[in-house]
């Protein structure tokens, strides 16, 4: 539910409001400032240099797609303020916006109806440098300090300092193997710091490849043609066209604009409403006037034309963005199931060493003094929290969240944070805007009627050229050209002139596109311009669903084409053309007359309108858009307010609401994209519920949901708000928990109108959410908006998708909003995720999405068996049962930071397992990145079998070698009797470095078991299939046995490190070992695919 808070007026408004109607919809309206009305066509203009938050009401953030800016809370307000009253300071001596046009032109050299020349722009980019934001200044000691000290640096330094410490003073002889442990523990530092400033470069340039991915382009005047140009080149002077939904990507200052042009400037004030724009200046503080446009804010409704007047950091935004440049902190909800994960083990690792440390002090220390010295207990305590701590996790992360944003990024999807690409994992429900997201918002007039008189645009246009034959003055279908031309925004592109005119670019929404092509089918729309001469304009809006644009006439011969031959003698030179097109249901109430086929106006009786209901009802069963055309005439007695005044929009409004003469309609077909139904399909397999959310009536956007496949059942079965108990919720028979694939299929669909939402209390909003294939039409932004909380209420994350202005309050409310690039600037700005190309992408972020969860989830089950379980127990064993440590604290090292840690970043690289999108979603509440599921699986399933394995292998080497377990058990150091005190200590190292070898070669196996999590390694390959293969799994095996291989055979560090080489059967039989863990945990997955809701499926990890 929308949100209301009280303004300075004590008026109550609704948080996010995006127009004057949307007031009017809470029973007030903003009185309109003085403005001038635009006498040329106003375009549209494409500017997406940045990520600028368009949401209202909400702390001030800077975000762009190059630099982010935010007020942290380590930020205090004072210093904004004081950056602010800077800024305000620097532009005291502006006057851009207090001196006439003509003076502005002369000193930018530039011109209203030419703009720049080609030459003229290029000399003053030379002059002013590019539009864009200065970098914000690297922090160079900051960056460095993190690189060591991200992740586990702090406890490598630590854990190297106390070893060196251990060696000397406290070493009684200093032993050689701390100061080596000590080294090893200093160089990983090192290296993990290498590694942070390398992933951090590498990262940078994928992020950096992404933002360059937005289009970046603006309309501008150039040598009088309107041209596209990069919003980068844009410079003073430059005439900027502007439309709704645009973002400024420069200061400007107005120079024609509509009387409902509103801009949201909550970007730089924090404001929640949005402010008129106005051609004159209304103060004279720069900042506080409403003549000049500000880079980074919105245009939210209507139109304008301005002169760009400054441009890069010497706007506002960027003065002030300059002053407060401060990177973005805080973490993301998976970086802080990684702390959380840390902050657990760290727990049980302190635990393990107050144990060690109390035993030692308690008992040891006293009863076998000589067995522990304070040296070794320290490198004892320093082992364990290296064998806790998983030191390939923060690496893993890294490398998980870099590689999917470059997966993001070759397929053309743009995620603002990473917070988007996990919350894409979770994703349980889809709402999705059906224009341009669904559909390919390429529009297309194939049905007109006339009076009751149904034609294709073919057989109007020769009914049209009979008609001029005959010499009757006839002229329906040029009644139909001329509104269909004159009430339009929609301009075409002079560069594409040559172009047939299907394939002739046009600057304007879908709706006027198509409209536009009927109307130049039927004859020159530049004619039409030149007799008719615009006077007003009130732009299309979710809320009205119709346009006005009244126009004045200039010559005598646009009479003949705009209106019946009985009625031109009647049309005085100082009358108004009022034109309207928009929504049947909107405005055929307000109709009275309606033009015949004969041309003639008659009276709108019952029996014509019933017809006419009927053809707009089946276009619409058909999937087509249906747009009412009309007009009227406003003699000058009737109207008598001036076009440039602010009553001029009121009156105009009042007479648009009766007495209109209906000219006719027309069916505009918006085919659904190609790729839908299949990305439908899909994300209804992978637990997602996808639902259309549209401003279109309900019969086309039943149609349309059909085709698309979100709606399955056939339209007798589709259930409408009757089917919505409002006492009773059993009533319709949906399950909450095993959701509705079980119910009955004529309580799968519904489709509800944005009217009978309002209508809706809290038990029907838990009956509607349960249903799987829901269509909402007619609704409103403040509709969508309550669409998105509802879901969200009820423990859904809800995905939000739209490319229009009335999308941004959804888009921003949802948990993730997904924006097309093909979009506003507004709802890009709002959304969390651009697709740049095609929706079907969304399929891959989701995919994407869940393989970053998982692949990290495989990367903590792998490092924890080997990298703690069986590491602590040699140190437990030895410190409790007196037993020698089977497990050096060297080689404990060498497993953790060296042959574990290559393999745990590999696993980032896993593909997708066949079934990733064929589970349900994940519910962040329940499925936590570590829980006992995966805690049981590492430690009490591989965990348990690699540490008795090991245990086995080395006890079974010394029992070969005359040294018997029971000699060894609560020995405390005893040699055995008749054992040589040096070959005791070699095969203590031997038995060590087998202990060793027996982890390293079974983690290989444990590698291969935990690639998947359900399916067989059969059905998830790694070598030979393009779709599971993971080369490099097998480079990693082999650094690790290099590794191993490398500390044990080297003789000089033989020495002085106290390992050894491993006989050759050390090596295969820990093989055997591994191929069992492999085939148990095959064993597992079959039982967990065969039976579902057994046992062990229900406690898989």
């Amino acid at each position: 539910m929308v949100e209301f808070e009280e303004t300075p007026t004590g008026l109550k408004t609704p948080r996010i409001q995006w127009t004057d109607t949307d007031v009017e919809a809470f029973g007030s309206r903003r009185p309109s400032l003085h403005r001038v009305n635009s006498n040329s066509s106003l375009s549209g203009a494409h500017s997406r240099r940045g990520s600028i938050d368009p949401a209202s009401a909400l702390p001030i953030a800077y975000r762009t797609v190059s630099f982010q800016i935010a007020e942290s809370k380590e930020k205090s307000a004072a210093e904004i303020q004081k950056a602010k009253d800077s800024a305000a300071k620097e532009f005291a001596d502006l006057d851009w916006h207090t001196i006439s046009h003509n003076e502005i032109f002369t000193r930018l050299s530039s011109s209203p109806t030419q703009g720049l020349s080609t030459e003229q722009a290029k000399r003053k980019l030379t002059e002013y440098g590019k539009n864009t934001p200065s970098p914000p200044p690297t922090h160079y000691f900051q960056q460095i300090f993190g690189y060591f000290f991200r992740g586990f640096g702090s406890i490598l330094l630590i854990g190297s300092i106390l070893v060196f410490v251990s060696w000397k003073p406290l070493g009684d002889p200093p032993a050689v193997a701390n100061l080596a442990l000590a080294i090893v523990l200093l160089a990983v530092f090192f290296i993990q710091a290498a590694f942070n400033a390398w992933q951090d470069w590498s990262s940078s340039r994928v992020m950096a490849s992404i933002t360059t991915m937005l289009p970046d382009s603006c309309l501008v005047l150039r040598d009088g043609l309107q041209v596209t140009v990069v919003a980068s080149e844009i410079v003073p002077g430059d005439v900027l066209y502007i439309k709704s939904g645009n973002k400024l990507p420069a200061d400007v200052r107005f120079i024609e604009i509509s009387s409902d042009a509103k801009f949201d400037r909550s970007i730089l004030t924090g404001e929640s409403l949005p402010l008129p724009g106005t051609v004159d200046s209304t103060d004279d503080n720069y900042l506080e006037t409403r003549c000049i446009g500000m880079q980074g804010t919105h245009c939210i409704s209507g139109s304008s034309m301005a002169v760009v007047v400054s441009t890069g950091d010497a706007t506002v935004f960027g003065k002030i963005a300059k002053m407060t440049n401060t990177p973005k902190t805080g973490l993301t909800p998976l970086e802080r199931e990684v702390v959380n994960f840390v902050i657990i083990i760290c727990s049980i690792m302190l635990t393990m060493i107050i144990i060690v440390i109390a035993v030692w002090a308690g008992y040891l220390r006293k009863v076998h003094p000589s067995w522990i010295n304070v040296a070794t207990l320290i490198v004892d305590c320093v082992s364990v929290a290296i064998a806790f701590i998983p030191e390939g996790l923060p690496i893993a992360l890294t490398a998980s969240l870099t590689i999917t944003a470059n997966i993001m990024r070759q397929n053309k999807i743009l995620c603002k944070s990473l917070k988007t690409v996990e919350t894409l994992g979770s994703v349980s429900v889809i709402c999705s805007d059906k224009t341009g997201t669904l559909t390919k918002n390429k529009m297309y007039v194939t049905e007109t009627s006339i009076g009751t008189q149904n034609m294709d645009p073919q057989t109007a246009r020769d009914e049209m050229i009979k008609h001029h034959q005959d010499g009757k003055g006839v002229n329906a279908v040029d009644q139909l050209r001329a509104i269909a031309g004159l009430c339009n925004s929609g301009e075409f592109d002079m560069s594409s002139e040559e172009l047939p005119l299907h394939d002739r670019r046009i600057n304007g929404d879908a709706t006027d596109q198509a409209l536009l092509r009927l109307s130049e089918s039927l004859g020159p729309v530049s004619d039409l311009r030149r007799m008719w001469k615009k006077t007003f304009e009130l732009a299309f809006n979710s809320k009205n669903k119709y346009m006005i644009r009244t126009v004045a006439l200039v010559e005598e011969e646009g009479l003949k084409i705009a209106l019946p031959t009985s009625e031109i003698g009647a049309f005085h030179p100082d009358d108004t053309l009022l034109t309207i097109k928009g929504a049947p249901d909107v405005l055929i109430g307000r109709c009275t007359k309606y033009t015949a086929i004969s041309g003639e106006t008659k009276d709108f009786d019952a029996t014509t309108r019933a017809t006419i209901e009927d053809i707009k009802n089946t276009w619409s069963s058909q999937g087509k858009r249906v747009i009412l055309l009309a007009r009227k005439t406003l003699s000058k007695e009737h109207i008598l307010a001036d076009p440039s005044s602010s009553q001029f929009e009121d009156e105009v409004m009042r007479h648009a609401r009766t007495d209109l003469t209906l000219v006719g309609i027309v069916g505009i077909v918006d085919p659904p994209r190609d790729e839908i139904p299949y990305v439908v399909s899909t994300l209804r397999g992978a637990g997602i519920r996808i639902f259309m959310v549209t401003g279109d009536f309900s019969l086309t956007a039943q149609a349309i949901a059909a085709e698309c496949g979100i709606i399955t059942n056939p339209p007798d079965m589709v259930k409408g708000i009757a089917a919505l108990s409002r006492d009773d919720a059993t009533s319709v028979s949906l399950s909450d928990e095993k959701g509705l694939s079980e119910s009955p299929p004529s309580y799968r669909s519904i489709v509800l109108s944005g009217p009978e939402l309002i209508t809706l209390n809290e038990n029907q909003w838990n009956q509607l959410c349960k249903y799987e294939e829901i269509v909402f039409a007619r609704t409103t932004p403040e509709q969508k908006l309550r669409i998105v909380k509802e879901f969200q209420a009820r423990d859904e994350i809800v995905g939000m998708t739209g490319d229009g202005v009335n999308d941004a309050p959804s888009l921003k409310a949802a948990d993730i909003g997904i924006a097309l690039g093909s979009g506003s600037d507004i709802a890009i700005e709002a959304a969390d995720m651009v697709l740049l190309e095609s929706f079907s992408a969304v399929v891959e972020a989701v995919q994407y999405g869940r393989v970053v969860f998982d692949n990290l989830k495989k990367t903590i089950a792998y490092l924890l068996p080997a990298g703690s379980f069986s590491e602590f127990w040699p140190v437990m064993t030895n410190v409790i049962f007196g037993l020698p440590q089977v497990l050096s604290s060297f080689l404990m090292i060498i497993i953790c930071c060296f042959t574990d840690c290559a393999a745990a970043t590999v696993l980032a690289y896993e593909t997708p397992e066949a079934d990733v999108l064929l589970r349900k979603p994940r519910k962040p509440k329940v499925d936590r990145l570590v829980d006992w599921k995966l805690m049981l699986q590492s430690y009490g399933f591989v965990g348990v079998l690699e540490t008795v394995s090991s245990f086995a292998m080395s006890y079974w080497y010394l029992q070969r070698n005359g040294i018997a377990f029971s000699d060894l058990w609560f020995g405390y150091g005893n040699v055995p009797t008749n054992i040589d005190q040096d070959f005791y200590n070699a095969r203590l190292n031997e038995a060590s470095s087998v202990y060793f070898v027996n982890l390293v070669v079974m983690q290989w196996f444990s590698l291969m078991a935990l690639r998947t999590r359900r399916l067989s390694i059969f059905q998830h390959p790694p070598l030979f299939n393009n779709l599971t293969q993971n080369w490099y799994l097998f480079p990693a095996m082999l650094f690790a046995l290099v590794m191993a291989i490398f500390w044990l055979y080297i003789p000089k560090l033989q020495t002085t490190l106290n390992t050894t080489s491993v006989p050759a059967e050390h090596f295969f039989l820990p093989a055997a070992f591994g191929l069992g863990i492999l085939f148990l945990d095959e064993a597992r997955k079959w039982a967990v695919r065969t039976w579902p809701n057994g046992l062990l499926a229900k406690i898989a990890w």
